[in-house]
């Protein structure tokens, strides 16, 4: 029988500290790639495979980070009562939402006005951080159920439309509003599948108890892990359920493929979630005894997630007004009314797939000291509780 020891901790830390670094790569795409502002990189009618995958990696993200934040919370608890967690998770929960709304609005978009209301990742997060300050409450049994349901049942909620309904879009369906007014409401991460994410991650807290011997939560994570990603093939190439719109069969091999690679996101569908979530569960369970200076590097990153989103939201919308200058498209063109793919102003901005991967690195280290420098406060500071929200 083995204890969670700090090398379990850095295994969670590492997959949290890769999963923010690939997102970097996406919002860097989304701000400096020419195609960007053309055509979407996973069409396979128009993309690359190298726009393509420089997409599909980033895909991991979002529900590896909620997976592991309902993963978090259990290790939280593990030092409160469960009145004291739900606390914790509520409040944060609120905080999140708060961030989501003003900080993160302004760093993307710059705009003084507000223009845009978005429903994004951290919204989703902190939400689901909300119910599951009600969810821990419940048997852990009932807990895993639940998530099961939701993630597996929730494209029964697909043929469900009320047009027009901001609530329902808040809840299931992605989708745009646009006001009178000039303002803009996008609803990209509806909530129901996102809280199911976070609250197995939460149960699946549980294989990282005392009692659970190393050998053991590895097989059963890969054997899971496994299982995901058969199941995602399987349910995939039937094209019967789990994805909204299904893959389609082009006159290439190669657009087939990207099709079929290319579930629905927004919101995230079953299929979806089984291509990112099944790696994930691989990653976790064979890494525990990985060690390294590469690996401290990106388990430092993932000790300091939100500190990092935040700074690099505002650091690559920064350095995209020095390049819309520098190209003569002006700094002004970056103050955003709208998704900035969406202004028609900035077709013809942007440089080549080579140049975007450069500006991430640069944005990697640009970042890196001041996270490193932040990470050792918040090591030498456990006792200042509003760390606990940064």
């Amino acid at each position: 029988m083995t204890s969670l020891n700090k090398n379990r901790i850095e295994s969670i830390d590492l997959l949290k500290g890769l999963v923010m670094v690939i997102m970097a790569l996406d919002h860097t795409r989304d701000y400096f790639h020419a195609s960007a502002f053309l055509f979407n990189p996973t069409d396979p009618t128009q993309t690359s495979w190298p726009i393509f995958l420089t997409r599909w990696i980033t895909h991991y993200c979002a529900p590896a980070f909620c997976f592991l934040a309902g993963l978090s919370a259990f290790f939280v608890g593990k030092r409160k009562t469960a009145s004291e967690l739900s606390g914790f998770l509520l409040k944060r929960g609120l905080w999140l939402v708060f961030i989501e709304f003003t900080i993160v609005n302004f760093g993307w978009y710059f705009d003084i006005y507000f223009s845009n209301f978005d429903f994004l990742v951290i919204w989703s997060l902190g939400i689901s951080m909300i119910v599951l300050a009600g969810l821990i409450h419940l048997p852990r049994t009932i807990i895993l159920i639940f998530s099961c349901v939701l993630i597996f049942g929730h494209h029964l909620l697909d043929k469900i439309h009320f047009d027009g309904s901001l609530l329902w879009g808040v809840f299931h369906e992605a989708h745009i509003y646009s006001f009178p007014n000039g303002l803009h409401v996008y609803t990209d991460y509806p909530i129901i599948p996102w809280i199911a994410v976070m609250s197995l991650g939460y149960y699946f807290g549980t294989f990282y108890d005392q009692s659970f011997d190393q050998a053991r939560r590895k097989k059963l994570m890969n054997i899971i892990g496994l299982s995901a990603i058969v199941l995602f093939i399987v349910l995939n190439w039937s094209n019967l359920y789990g994805d909204p719109d299904g893959w389609m069969k082009y006159d290439t091999l190669s657009k087939t493929m990207m099709s079929f690679l290319d579930p629905q996101k927004y919101p995230p569908s079953l299929l979806y979630l089984l291509m990112t979530l099944g790696p994930s569960l691989l990653f976790l369970a064979n890494v525990e005894n990985v060690k390294g200076s590469v690996v401290n590097v990106f388990s430092m990153f993932g000790r300091v997630p939100f500190f990092f989103y935040i700074l690099h939201i505002f650091l690559i919308h920064l350095v995209a007004l020095v390049a819309a200058e520098a190209t003569g498209f002006g700094w002004q063109k970056m103050i955003l009314s709208n998704w900035l793919t969406e202004v028609p102003e900035l077709k013809g901005y942007g440089f080549s797939l080579w140049a975007v991967y450069l500006i991430w690195v640069g944005v990697i280290v640009a970042l890196y000291p001041l996270c490193k420098r932040f990470d050792v406060y918040k090591l030498n500071h456990k006792e200042k509780w509003w760390l606990s929200y940064l």
